[in-house]
């Protein structure tokens, strides 16, 4: 073998020799060329859009489209409006003036339902000159007859028909009605006249006068027709439908009755629709 120091001289003239001809040495990190990077697909001189890098891109979209809050607050506004709207309309509804308010505390929630299509406001005198409206009616059942005291025929029968019918109600089925007598022909019932007059068949019932106006008003309301005929002076004859009504406390026409009922089918018709109404508020 040869010695150490000849191998040593033999590998320093080996390097020598390689660094004379431009070769690194074998423990020299060996470094390559760096080339550059360019992506595929985008250039820097092109028009459109899509050949722009992606950043440049985003930055032009951000700078066209409006902010979210343009959006936002309009509708925001028309929301509140109409919530606003729709609750000062349904609080209107709601609302009781307070000088109704005291009055309806006393009538039955029934009676704040739907209105007939017969009946309405009045305001007449009694026999004793006193006024009466429909809101003294109120609380009590009422059999309602239109006529006159002059009536030949028809009237004074329907008259002494009601007489009936109150003692019936009360003797029969412990019932008690208000009978109230509507004159046609105010211009010749006078309050002493009616007193006179429904005095011979019952004191009870009511009898109720007033203008020529108010008698037609109410006649009107409650779908009762009349008229003058064969006129001479003061002799003359009122044709009209004897209807009789029957109004519960409420003041709602609850049945219409002709001449053909006689006192008893008329009786025991009023019982029944008295006892249907109280069977329906006792649910």
């Amino acid at each position: 073998m040869l010695p150490a120091r000849f191998l040593k001289l033999s590998l320093l003239r080996r390097l020598g020799t390689a660094r004379a001809a431009g070769v690194p040495p074998p423990w020299q990190t060996r470094q390559f060329p760096v080339r550059g990077y360019q992506p595929r697909g985008y250039s820097t001189g092109g028009s459109s859009k899509y050949d722009r890098p992606m950043r440049q891109f985003a930055e032009e979209n951000e700078s066209n489209s409006q902010p979210v809050i343009y959006y936002i607050v309009p509708s925001a506004i028309l929301a509140f409006v109409g919530l606003a709207t729709y609750v000062h309309y349904n609080d209107e509804r709601r609302a009781v003036p307070l000088g109704k308010q005291a009055q309806q505390t006393s009538i039955p929630k029934r009676c704040t339902t739907n209105r007939p299509a017969i009946g309405g406001p009045f305001k007449l005198y009694d026999t004793e000159n006193n006024v009466v409206t429909e809101s003294k009616l109120r609380g009590n059942w009422t059999l309602m007859y239109f006529g006159y005291t002059s009536s030949p025929d028809v009237g004074p029968k329907e008259v002494e028909k009601i007489a009936d019918v109150v003692k019936l109600l009360e003797s029969k089925y412990d019932i008690k009605i208000k009978p109230l007598f509507v004159t046609l022909d105010p211009q010749r019932d006078s309050p002493a006249q009616l007193k006179a007059y429904l005095s011979e068949f019952d004191p009870r019932i009511t009898g109720l006068t007033g203008s020529v106006d108010a008698i037609r008003q109410m006649a009107q309301e409650y779908r009762i027709f009349f008229k003058k005929v064969g006129e001479v002076g003061q002799d003359y004859i009122v044709e009209s439908s004897h209807n009789m009504y029957l109004l519960d406390p409420c003041l709602e026409t609850v049945r219409c009755f002709g001449a053909e009922y006689k006192a008893s089918d008329l009786a025991e018709a009023i019982t029944t629709e008295i006892q249907k109404a109280s069977n329906s508020a006792a649910k």
